[in-house]
């Protein structure tokens, strides 16, 4: 072979054949000209790639192990990410939970169908917050409805009422559940094997169960009786059957008059919430035209 003559410098990876292949067609071929000896090389240009090294980042290892295990550390109760984690829900759950608590089905358990999995606070705040508006607001417009062509009387809005509903929706939205769940909590230390719900998930039941009543009170505007009991009916027979359905097997097993003693508290307590709020909010005012002045009534011989 001459000093001039070229000749070609060739790298090949020793692999499995179908790799060299794929390889092959990807490598590109550069030549290079030396001036002194007039050789021309071929090298396989390779382009470079910048690799990262995930030990080199001891966070990001010790976050993906603690995925991996689960056993990510859970923030303290003071901490604003303790609270976070009841509010973590999609907006298609919410409607899905919503859409359950208006059409319960018999033999459907709420509780199974759409909270065991992620029990929220957020759909309970939002709609016992808009439930005590609603009363509010709709209160007060009835009442402007019943003294609207009276001019002897001077309608003067409540603003306190938005105070009281928000302590009534409130309280048996956290107090009620509160109450149940300690009884069931007791019954489950009597009887084996018996259905147990957590706090959480009793608090989402009865705040997600409210959400009929703010259509329900809207029709409470209209001032007829007929109109109002019956919207009233509707609303109870539906968030009520979303109760029964609930909790009826959390106390089945019990003794009957033991599960029969608190399934009727547990409608007697929803009852007594919506005639109670229709009751005071929106109670039929018969005022009575007061009698003209000057008028002097004959006096009986």
């Amino acid at each position: 072979m001459s000093a001039n003559s070229d000749f070609l410098l060739q790298f090949q990876e020793f692999g499995d054949a179908e790799n060299a292949s794929e390889d092959s067609r990807d490598a590109t071929t550069v030549t290079i000209e030396d001036t002194g000896s007039h050789k021309h090389h071929k090298q396989r240009k390779t382009d470079p790639v910048m690799s990262f090294d995930e030990d080199d980042d001891p966070q990001a290892n010790n976050d993906q192990t603690e995925l991996l295990s689960g056993q990510r550390k859970s923030a303290p109760f003071w901490t604003f990410e303790y609270y976070q984690t009841f509010f973590d829900v999609e907006t298609h759950q919410v409607k899905e939970r919503v859409l359950g608590s208006l059409l319960p089905w018999p033999g459907k358990n709420f509780v199974s169908l759409y909270i065991r999995n992620n029990p929220d606070l957020y759909g309970p705040f939002w709609i016992c917050a808009t439930l005590v508006f609603v009363i509010a607001i709709c209160g007060n417009i009835s009442d402007f409805l019943v003294y609207l062509g009276k001019p002897q009387y001077k309608y003067v809005p409540e603003f306190r009422k938005v105070t009281i509903a928000a302590t009534a929706i409130y309280s048996y939205a956290w107090l009620v559940p509160l109450g149940l769940w300690g009884v069931l909590l007791w019954r489950n230390t009597k009887v084996i094997n018996i259905v147990s719900y957590s706090f959480l998930e009793i608090v989402c039941v009865y705040g997600y169960s409210l959400a009929i009543y703010i259509p329900a009170v809207v029709l409470w505007i209209i001032p007829y009786n007929t109109v109002r009991w019956l919207s009233i009916i509707v609303a109870l027979c539906l968030s009520g059957s979303v109760l029964v359905l609930t909790f009826w097997p959390a106390v089945r097993d019990d003794k009957p008059r033991v599960a029969i003693a608190i399934m009727v508290a547990i409608v007697a307590m929803h009852v007594l919430l919506a005639v109670g709020c229709k009751a005071y909010f929106f109670s039929t005012l018969d005022v009575e035209h007061p009698a003209p002045k000057n008028v002097v009534t004959p006096s009986k011989q």
